[in-house]
């Protein structure tokens, strides 16, 4: 079973889309099967892995529409195990047509569920507001990531951004949970920063992952050729802080799912020892005084 992450902050600037394409082309080079869906009207992700912005060709705005599947939507892209979906100008009016549709919030989640078993990991580059277009990929989503800057304002946006994944869950999908939080453009060298990650740390605990994004001259430079840092220059400090990234989540997810099996197989196993001492110091009736 894939597992789909929002990458999600209602804070501008604060690196979502860098952190889902080299994200999403940490997992494909690894040789996991990769999806990045553009959920974000300026399309940076599309044009970021070498797509052209394209206001005619189908991508997420019909997708959310219902007016063309998944699967026919699928644009390859450089690296071999990643597909996108992309995204175009248009997807901004999803926000007011899908204001009085039915089902409004799980557009997202239903028009992926037929494609979820092509691929390991689908990656959702949410826009940087909590609209209608965040909360289908919220909905959709099994897990958020939360790309943030160590600064004080910073902390406010992700005060507000779990507030909204608690109601949410309350709501709309009670499975949603925080995959982990991740400082980017992080300049180790600075006081302010050192203090916000350690306040970070007391207060996210585990959840904050040790690998940090830190400011890098090649991880900008790369989307303007339509590549992912490992591409562009795969020894960058850019690219190299992703892949240390891409492993700590993939690990996570791969110990979360075994220890998720090993307690389903031992609740299984109580279940059935249970069922047999019950047969067994229970008397049988013959059918005869069952059927009466």
């Amino acid at each position: 079973m894939s597992r789909v992450i929002a990458i999600a902050n209602q804070k501008g600037g604060v690196g979502k889309t860098t952190t889902s394409i080299n994200l999403a082309a940490s997992f494909a080079a690894s040789g996991v099967p990769t999806l990045l869906v553009d959920c974000d009207p300026q399309s940076n992700s599309t044009s970021g892995l070498g797509l052209v912005k394209d206001a005619e060709r189908p991508g997420t705005y019909q997708l959310l529409m219902g007016d063309a599947e998944a699967a026919d939507l699928l644009q390859p892209t450089e690296l071999e195990h990643l597909k996108i979906i992309p995204s175009s100008k248009h997807l901004i009016g999803a926000n007011v047509e899908l204001v009085n549709a039915e089902f409004r919030e799980y557009r997202l989640r239903h028009a992926l569920h037929t494609i979820r078993d092509q691929f390991e990991v689908i990656v959702l580059d949410c826009p940087p507001a909590l609209d209608l277009l965040t909360l289908n990929a919220l909905v959709a989503a099994d897990s958020v990531l939360v790309p943030m800057q160590a600064e004080y304002f910073a902390l406010e946006g992700v005060s507000e951004l779990l507030d909204t994944i608690e109601r949410i869950r309350q709501t709309l999908n009670p499975s949603l949970f925080v995959e982990g939080v991740v400082l980017t453009m992080f300049d180790d060298r600075t006081n302010l920063a050192q203090g916000v990650s350690s306040e970070l740390k007391a207060f996210f605990g585990e959840l904050l992952y040790e690998a940090s994004i830190p400011r890098n001259v090649r991880l900008a430079e790369a989307p303007s050729h339509g590549k992912p840092a490992l591409l562009y220059d795969p020894r960058s400090r850019g690219a190299e802080a992703y892949t240390r990234l891409a492993v700590e989540v993939l690990n996570r997810i791969r110990n979360r799912a075994t220890t998720s099996q090993e307690v389903s197989t031992t609740q299984s196993s109580t279940t059935e020892s249970g069922t047999t001492e019950s047969s067994s110091t229970q008397p049988t009736a013959p059918p005869s005084e069952v059927q009466q």
